[in-house]
């Protein structure tokens, strides 16, 4: 019987995934997807850009986040999680062209997938040492073998496969669980600009989550993580200046006493290790997986 539960939550959640993600078949684009700073605020890259410190904590400011990197523009900070409160944000578009699909398991498996092999993963794609694909290589697979904050759990997957097993082994047995991304309503565009918070935050009740976060390499490959600490999540109605309508994600972390004192958000945000939350939303290739029992839609 348990066997027969597992075969259907993996069907149905590779259904899932193939709506959110198309045709899950291997497809390696030319050009592998640019390295992404935005990475740096899940994983604390030390690599940091100078960046402006408002002196306010309010969104409000007019110089609140105008000189940090455009992909960074996914923080805010917990008071402005309001009805009708407008914040500065920025939801990318990626080229389909150049989106990075999943590949089996059996396939992944035979690809290494470890800093000490960085040279043999280079030649079997031909990427030469100094070029941005091997950067984007070498750096997802350093946050991929970086030990867990203290609380945390994570793991990367190679394949859909090795995600929804991993998965199914953290949410416990027969588990019953389900994805939750960021939708669009109406309209798309990927620029950045103030949108305004039409509803009153919805929390999502659950008794654990794992986010999935996407990273550079020449097929798909998730950066999962989980925490033991105090999270909220949230279900916000969102509409840009444009007209832009989105259904967003957006966790808080409530405790952020144990975090790297040099991770990007407190410059960001302009705040300091468990002296405030630290709330960002999640881009919409981005992956919550969420214990639906505790789920409330």
């Amino acid at each position: 019987m348990a066997s027969i539960f597992n075969t259907c939550t993996v069907f149905l959640h590779l259904l899932i995934l193939y709506m959110i993600h198309g045709n899950l078949a291997r497809e390696l684009p030319k050009e592998m997807n640019k390295y992404d700073d935005s990475l740096c605020l899940n994983h604390g890259c030390n690599h940091i850009e100078t960046i402006h410190t408002p002196s306010s904590s309010s969104s409000s400011s007019p110089s609140y986040m105008d000189h940090i990197p455009l992909s960074w523009h996914i923080l805010f900070h917990i008071e402005d999680l309001k009805l009708g409160r407008s914040i500065k944000l920025y939801f990318p578009i990626k080229d389909s062209s150049q989106t990075l699909h999943f590949i089996p398991k059996q396939e992944a498996d035979l690809i290494p997938f470890s800093s000490s092999s960085t040279e043999k993963i280079l030649k079997y794609f031909s990427f030469s040492r100094d070029s941005p694909q091997a950067k984007a290589i070498k750096m997802t697979l350093h946050h991929c073998e970086v030990p867990p904050l203290k609380g945390e759990t994570k793991f990367c997957a190679t394949s859909l496969e090795s995600m929804l097993e991993k998965l199914a082994l953290l949410f416990g047995q027969n588990p019953n669980f389900r994805v939750l991304t960021t939708t669009k309503v109406k309209n798309w565009a990927p620029h950045l600009q103030n949108y305004t918070i039409l509803e009153n935050p919805k929390e999502i009740n659950v008794t654990k989550m794992f986010g999935c976060h996407p990273l550079p390499y020449p097929y798909a490959v998730y950066y999962c993580h989980g925490q033991d600490s105090d999270n909220k999540l949230f279900r916000v109605s969102l509409k840009g200046d444009d007209g832009l309508r989105l259904q967003a994600l957006a966790i808080c972390h409530m405790d952020t006493s144990h975090w790297d004192p040099n991770h990007a958000s407190f410059r960001v945000l302009g705040i300091r290790p468990g002296s405030a939350p630290v709330c960002h939303v999640f881009p919409r290739d981005n992956l919550v997986w969420v214990s639906s029992p505790d789920y409330v839609d």
